[in-house]
Parts: structure tokens; sequence; C-alpha cells
């Protein structure tokens, strides 16, 4: 179900957070467990874009990372850890991208609209690739991220029908 709950910037954000899941979710379904772990670019140098298994286990550690930066910038407790965990089937993928939707609903329980934006970029949240984002910017970045791979997955399915 579309996220309803939060008005505002917010509650637009995880409505589509929750869009682009789906949406993965869906272009998924239909992928063999042969298909999931099967190498499809020998050439690239990224281990998480090597094959559909790597590309899901980074979208799903992702996911959790951003939330985890949000919490421990607001000081929210959480016993998460950053990782990638390697599935063995669609359907470990699509519960897994559920948690991380549900973790990511849970993130925001408390966050208000007010709190999305930092002007002063010594406030801002650091990622480990060096970027600084406020709330706003890193889960705008989270939604892209997923449209990227979804992208991507869909140019490896194209790829294994050949």
């Amino acid at each position: 179900m579309i996220e309803q709950n939060k008005k505002g910037a917010i509650g637009a954000l995880l409505a589509e957070y929750e869009k682009v899941i789906i949406e993965l979710q869906y272009i998924i379904s239909d992928i063999s467990a042969i298909d999931l772990i099967k190498v499809v670019d020998n050439l690239t140098t990224d281990p998480d874009c090597k094959s559909i298994q790597t590309i899901l286990a980074h979208v799903v550690g992702s996911g959790y990372s951003y939330c985890i930066y949000i919490r421990d910038y607001l000081k929210i407790q959480h016993n998460k850890q950053r990782g990638k965990v390697l599935g063995q089937s669609v359907a470990e993928y699509k519960k897994d991208l559920d948690n991380v939707l549900k973790f990511t609903r849970d993130t925001f329980v408390d966050i208000n609209n007010d709190e999305l934006e930092e002007y002063d970029n010594s406030k801002k949240i650091k990622t480990n690739w060096g970027q600084y984002y406020d709330i706003e910017q890193l889960f705008e970045h989270a939604i892209v991220h997923i449209l990227r791979h979804r992208r991507q997955i869909e140019k490896f399915k194209a790829i294994l029908k050949d």
C-alpha cells in the first residue's frame, strides 16, 4: 500500500520510495534462480554490478545504509549494521525490499518536515563516499539509486534473454 500516513514532503518522499520498490519487485519477479546469480558484466570493476544478485544485494544494503545515516545523524537508536547479503532467490530479495521499506517508514516516524532541509554544510550528513547531504537530499538520492539500478537490471534481463 502506497504511503498515506505522513503529510507534506516526508509523505511524498515515502510514497515515491515505496513506488520505486514496488516497481523493482515487479521487474525482478520473473527472474530465475540461475539468471539471478549469472555474471552478466564480466568487464566491470564494480563488484556490486556483475550480476542481478549483486545489484540487488547492493540495493538492499544501501537502503538500510541511508536510514542508518539518518538515524545516526538524528541520534535515533537502531540495531542495524551496514552490509550486503547475497540472496539466493527473487523471493528473498522481494522480502528484503519489503523489510527495507518497513525500516525506512520506521525511520521517518518521528521526523518532521521541517527537519528535512539543512542549509549549513557543516551540519549535513557525510556519507562514506564523501558526499554531504541533508535528510531530504539523501532520501531523494535513495529513490534515484533504486531507479538507476532498476534500469541496470532491465538491461541485464535483456542480455540474458539473448
